[in-house]
């Protein structure tokens, strides 16, 4: 009877551990993928969709995600091989680009299709002019980043010289950038949601600019390997893009209520109406694109806002480090399954 209850017990605890094994460790034949974000933002909920929608679990991949703050601490994860896929600004790999690397970096699918952040104004008139910002204090963005050189774009487009017209401050880390505001530095700050909207929340301002649509289409932030990942992981990179063109497609398809029920999981801290707030802004002025391609009006505007920066050494053509193959097919086959 003792040996029996012995046995029993040993089957038990067996059951229980591949119970527990199965439940963590997900299907053992998926590949694994490691994602390192730039940041944490609703500026980038279809990558969120594709994780909470198990649209990349449907293609076979285990996709682990991480946030690396700062695009030179992202490329040199990804460079050094410690992940395997980097969502960043596509200026980044026209950065290696220019260096000469070796083994250069390719943007395959891209994610936003706009520049995210908007101009805050800590005293807003009732109706806005860009002449306002003349002889402000501007608490701006890191210099050579997408978000300062949109700005950059926006703000000379408007008659401004960011160097002459305006106090600005580019001194200020990213991650601190709103709480420098919130403490009362600067009339004018460069926000991206949701800290746009807490901030119109509390009484701290409100929005009165958007820099995505003054800046125009652009490969904002975009899905990247290096070279070689690519040539040896192309199976791997082809599912990786079809789950996100699934996930563009229904971030298209759904209410930004149904979109902040889908990555509320990965904001916890955030408010719910707050994440709704974020994402109609950011689907009112189509930030999300709709598929991954990269085409060449978005990449030329690329060029043109960097060059207008001055950290473009040369224009870089989009075939010599855009990869638009992954992202074609993966339109093309969600295409043919939904005859949209």
């Amino acid at each position: 009877m003792k040996r029996r209850k012995k046995l029993s017990l040993s089957f038990l605890i067996i059951a229980l551990c591949f119970s527990v094994l199965a439940g963590c460790g997900g299907d053992p034949s998926s590949v694994k993928v490691k994602i390192g974000e730039v940041t944490r933002s609703v500026f980038y909920a279809p990558e969120y969709v594709a994780l909470s929608q198990n649209f990349f679990k449907d293609e076979g991949l285990d996709v682990e995600l991480q946030t690396i703050p700062g695009g030179d601490k992202t490329m040199t994860a990804l460079l050094s091989g410690a992940i395997d896929v980097a969502l960043v600004g596509s200026e980044t790999s026209i950065y290696v680009s220019q260096q000469g690397a070796d083994d250069p970096v390719i943007n395959f699918a891209q994610l936003t299709q706009r520049d995210g952040t908007f101009l805050f104004a800590r005293k807003a008139a009732e109706q806005f002019n860009w002449d306002d910002v003349k002889g402000s204090v501007f608490l701006g963005q890191r210099k050579g980043g997408m978000p300062q050189m949109a700005g950059a774009f926006t703000l000379k487009h408007k008659g401004i010289d960011p160097a002459k017209d305006v106090n600005l401050i580019q001194n200020i880390d990213f991650a601190n950038i709103a709480g420098a505001f919130a403490s009362g530095t600067g009339d004018y700050v460069q926000l991206f949601e949701p800290q746009a909207s807490i901030f119109e929340r509390e009484g701290r301002g409100s929005v009165v600019a958007s820099f995505g649509v003054e800046s125009g289409y652009l490969p904002y932030t975009v899905f990247m390997s290096k070279k070689s990942y690519i040539s040896k992981n192309g199976d791997t990179v082809q599912k990786f893009t079809n789950a996100i063109q699934r996930a563009q497609a229904w971030v298209k398809d759904h209410s930004p209520e149904q979109i902040a029920d889908a990555v509320l999981p990965y904001f916890d801290k955030t408010d719910r109406d707050i994440v709704i707030s974020s994402i109609k802004r950011y689907k009112e002025q189509d930030t999300y694109a709709t598929d991954p391609i990269i085409d060449n009006k978005e990449w030329n505007n690329l060029l043109d806002v960097m060059e207008n920066a001055g950290e473009l050494k040369e224009r870089i053509p989009v075939d010599k480090i855009v990869n638009n193959s992954f992202a074609e097919k993966a339109k093309d086959s969600l295409a043919s399954q939904t005859g949209k």
